[in-house]
């Protein structure tokens, strides 16, 4: 990888590392003040999508669902391509310019679709029987537009923005990896903070006093945004892109296959081809045992020529243990990654069923006559987290690193852990507030009727808090914990790709969990037991979803552990190499 200077050129491998400045804290204001304005403005944009589509653009609720699951699922998997263009031909800085140029303008776009009368249908009326005119092809596809904008600014967003931070701190000193690992906690800080800002303040205004301000809102912070991240340009440290990460891979995989009738000559890299370039700027990796199959596209025969510095003439014909590494560094994360992501299966129940259980309960905040929206629960899982992370950095953290060793305190893996094994704790007590809910609307007098629902139940609102909260300290730790283990894990040149995957992860739990909900409720439907997920949740057995959920999360969770142990922290050959880099086993 390549880094850009302002300085004059230089030559020789020290002088030119000597040359980069590390700013560290000094910038963080500007990266993390446009990561919480960014974030303000795009899920001030998208949170209240699904409302702005049905009562401005009069589709009807699947239709509307329909169109934010795949605008949501299409900005996460997204990334993929973003993290691709960004680490193999424009790097971190210029995509993440681009990207936030998008998501302003799509701002906008979706602020004009509320403002100007002519891009959006008529209301329609409010008589009974009356005819709703849906939206015209023009004004579909002036929305498509400002979705396509916003998809790209997110898309683009997401999987640099962590990165471009990280890279800011120098990984050689001890000061610099300890502020990479704030860093992180700092990051998902800002991220939940901008959540709770955006599912409060902006959907009261859309909601409440008008879309096209509450719009405009949005549109303003990521302008802001923008702003703030130009403001730091010239005092950055701007990682080029260092050609296709994927072509590497698919490279060593070609040779690996090409060469597997040859026979390995003992366990250790002696006599595999180990050329390292000169302006070779990823972190050399120690031979590992693990995926010997791949150390056959090292093995250099009589065929494979050389050219004078050393380098292979044909490249897809020999490969260099070095580049055979990291593409186990990439093949051992991703049975982590498949574990990791199912967080976010029990994570999602949490942020759906958890509010409709709230439309059952007693939402009256005190004697008065004020109730809690249903959908402003979900604040009490990112509160959970935002007051957990602080906490975490500077207390808990602190204190383990007396006991560890460890300038992170715990491993990755360990945090990730700890998180699901509170995702599992979460689901248990969900099952069981769910289960007092249900008897209390069985047993005793109800509060009145919500429409298209059930009875309410006398039960306070506030019992839902306890499962929420522990969800989003579950967040706080395998959350940050599978960030910070992608970037850590996956070689330099492609650490987009590595952020990428916390979001794709999010994606493959989506899906898996529209696929298990329709599951569940096509089998309990016709059963003895009855509708395990109906439309009112007193006639049904929600409790028992909990529950199954909960069971495959502990599944997950003994997986994680096989596959923790199983699992090899990449070996830097280097002199400072830190202690979460030269460990062996994680858990």
């Amino acid at each position: 990888m390549e880094v850009e200077k302002t300085e004059k050129n230089i030559t020789g491998e020290e002088d030119d590392e000597s040359k980069i400045i590390y700013r560290g804290w000094k910038v963080m204001p500007f990266i993390i003040g446009n990561e919480t304005f960014e974030k303000l403005g795009i899920v001030g944009s998208s949170s209240n999508l699904v409302i702005y589509l049905t009562t401005v653009f009069n589709m009807k609720s699947i239709t509307a669902a329909t169109v934010v699951n795949i605008y949501g699922g299409t900005s996460n998997f997204g990334t993929i391509v973003a993290a691709f263009l960004c680490d193999s031909y424009f790097g971190r800085y210029k995509t993440l310019s681009f990207a936030m140029i998008a998501c302003f303008l799509g701002s906008v776009a979706m602020d004009l679709t509320a403002v100007i009368n002519q891009l959006h249908p008529d209301k329609c009326a409010k008589e009974i029987g009356s005819v709703c005119k849906g939206p015209s092809i023009g004004q579909i596809t002036f929305l498509a537009g400002a979705m396509v904008l916003l998809v790209i600014g997110a898309g683009g967003i997401r999987p640099c923005n962590l990165p471009f931070g990280a890279d800011q701190f120098d990984p050689k000193t001890k000061e610099g990896k300890r502020g990479i690992e704030s860093f992180f906690n700092w990051y998902f800080f800002t991220f939940t903070f901008a959540q709770m800002v955006s599912l409060t303040l902006i959907v009261y205004v859309q909601s409440n006093v008008s879309w096209s301000i509450g719009l405009a809102i949005p549109a303003i912070l990521m302008l802001l945004g923008c702003i703030i991240f130009f403001a730091g340009s010239r005092l950055y440290v701007k990682v080029k892109a260092s050609g296709s990460p994927i072509h590497s891979i698919t490279r060593v995989i070609v040779v690996a296959i090409k060469k597997r009738r040859l026979k390995l000559v003992g366990s250790s890299s002696d006599g595999l081809y180990n050329y390292i370039a000169k302006d070779f700027k990823n972190s050399k990796l120690s031979h590992t045992k693990q995926f010997r199959c791949l150390d056959k596209a090292a093995i250099q025969t009589p065929d494979d020529k050389l050219n004078v510095d050393g380098s292979p003439s044909n490249p897809w014909n020999l490969c260099s243990i070095q580049q055979v590494e990291e593409v186990k560094c990439v093949i051992r994360v991703l049975p982590v990654w498949l574990s990791a992501a199912l967080f976010y299966l029990a994570y999602i129940q949490q942020t759906t069923y958890t509010i409709f259980q709230s439309l059952q309960s007693d939402r009256s905040l005190g004697s008065g006559s004020f109730k809690i929206p249903a959908a402003t629960y979900t604040v009490f899982l990112m509160l959970g987290m935002t007051i957990f992370i602080p906490i975490y950095d500077r207390v808990l953290v602190p204190f383990l690193r007396k006991y560890t060793g460890r300038d992170g305190g715990i491993t990755q893996l360990q945090r990730v852990g700890a998180g699901l094994f509170l995702c599992i704790t979460s689901m248990m007590v969900s099952a069981a507030v769910e289960q007092h809910r249900r008897n209390v609307a069985l047993t005793r007098p109800t509060l009145g009727f919500e429409p298209r629902k059930g009875a309410i139940s006398a039960m306070s609102g506030m019992w839902l808090i306890p499962q929420l909260v522990l969800m989003g300290i579950g967040d706080a730790l395998a959350g940050v914990g599978q960030m910070e283990f992608y970037y850590k894990q996956f070689p330099e040149n492609m650490r987009s790709f590595a952020g990428s995957l916390y979001y794709c992860g999010i994606g493959l739990a989506s899906y898996l969990s529209s696929f298990l909900l329709s599951a569940v409720h096509d089998v309990t439907e016709g059963s003895s037991g009855g509708n395990w997920l109906p439309e009112d949740l007193n006639k049904g057995r929600l409790e028992y979803f909990y529950f199954f959920v909960a069971g495959m999360m502990t599944l997950n969770f003994a997986y994680f552990l096989l596959v923790s142990h199983w699992y090899r922290y990449k070996d830097v050959v280097d002199k400072d190499k830190s202690c979460d880099e030269i460990e062996k086993v994680s858990v």
